[in-house]
């Protein structure tokens, strides 16, 4: 089992569309952030210090699904809940839910993410290489 992290925000006006209702891509804006707050929360480091130590520059998101449940709307305080699913050979896969302040969901994702190592001597190319056992530790509930 892995930890799950949450963090909160407020909707603002700009992330609405016209009829005041948040607009889908910031739904993965903020799936996006809670993946790399999750790992923060966990205690993986930065990923500056990733590359430097083992190499892995991130993790890179190779597919994606999502369910909207109930619309957010200008002025909602709303909570991103994280956590690593599932850990695959290349690749897991980091579920997301959001919901409301009543705690009603709103919406849940799934992403299939790697973690990704540049290419030798090609600084532009990237490849998935399998999770480093001592980031599936620090993710591991405790």
């Amino acid at each position: 089992m892995n930890q799950v992290h949450r963090f909160s925000l407020t909707v603002e006006f700009g992330d609405c569309d016209p009829a005041q209702i948040v607009w889908f891509p910031n739904f993965f804006r903020w799936f996006d952030a809670g993946s790399r707050r999750y790992f923060i929360a966990c205690g993986v480091p930065t990923w500056q210090e990733t590359e430097a130590s083992l190499g892995i520059i991130g993790t890179p998101l190779v597919d994606t699904k999502a369910r909207f449940v109930k619309p957010a709307s200008y002025g909602d305080e709303i909570a991103v809940e994280s956590t690593v699913s599932e850990w695959r050979g290349k690749s897991f896969v980091m579920s997301h839910r959001i919901f409301n302040a009543a705690g009603e969901l709103l919406c849940e994702c799934e992403e299939v993410r790697v973690f990704a190592e540049r290419v030798a001597g090609d600084r532009h190319r990237i490849r998935a290489v399998p999770a480093p056992e001592s980031i599936k530790a620090l993710c591991a509930q405790r």
